[in-house]
């Protein structure tokens, strides 16, 4: 009898570490989730990057994709100074959504010229990186990719979630800080 309760726990015990084995942990689930999670953000950052392609060939914008994503056209070229960190840029601007009737959201005319210190207010990240392309007296298109604009919330107002936005930008004033 005793033999035969050792044998059982035996086989329990080894059938349980191999039952065990199988199970994932919740870590392996948080591993797997954020994979996904990674996969899904990834495809949906190459889907956005070409709609605004598309966008661009469609409405003949010939744009300099940088690095980060943000896309964008200088039309009249100045030979004055870059903008730089901490300069204070007074804009006209409008924002577009990329649907098809290109839907203004953000107009300057409405309200007034906007101003703001580069790489220090609380704006855009993507427009902070555009503005540095740009010099006083220009004008030219700015396509900011969601994740450079307003994000995965959007403004809560007139621009949607995960939206790509499109900004006529005239530069009118910049001054040192």
């Amino acid at each position: 009898m005793n033999r035969l309760l050792i044998f059982f726990l035996c086989f329990l015990f080894s059938f349980c570490n191999e039952v065990k084995k199988d199970i994932p942990t919740v870590k392996d689930e948080v591993q797997i989730q954020k994979e996904d999670l990674i996969d899904v953000n990834r495809n949906w950052i190459r889907d956005e990057s070409f709609l605004i392609d598309q966008f661009c060939i469609r409405h003949n914008l010939d744009v300099v994709k940088t690095n980060s994503g943000v896309r964008y056209c200088v039309y009249n070229q100045k030979k004055t100074n870059k903008i730089e960190t901490g300069n204070i840029v007074t804009i006209d601007y409008e924002v577009r959504l990329l649907d098809a009737d290109t839907t203004l959201c953000y107009s300057s005319k409405n309200t007034q010229p906007f101003s703001f210190i580069v790489e220090m207010d609380n704006i855009e990240s993507g427009l902070h990186e555009a503005i540095s392309y740009f010099k006083k007296g220009e004008n030219g298109v700015v396509i900011l990719p969601h994740y450079l604009a307003h994000g995965l919330l959007g403004n809560m107002d007139k621009i949607p979630p995960l939206s790509a936005v499109l900004y006529n930008i005239e530069v009118i004033d910049v001054k040192r800080k």
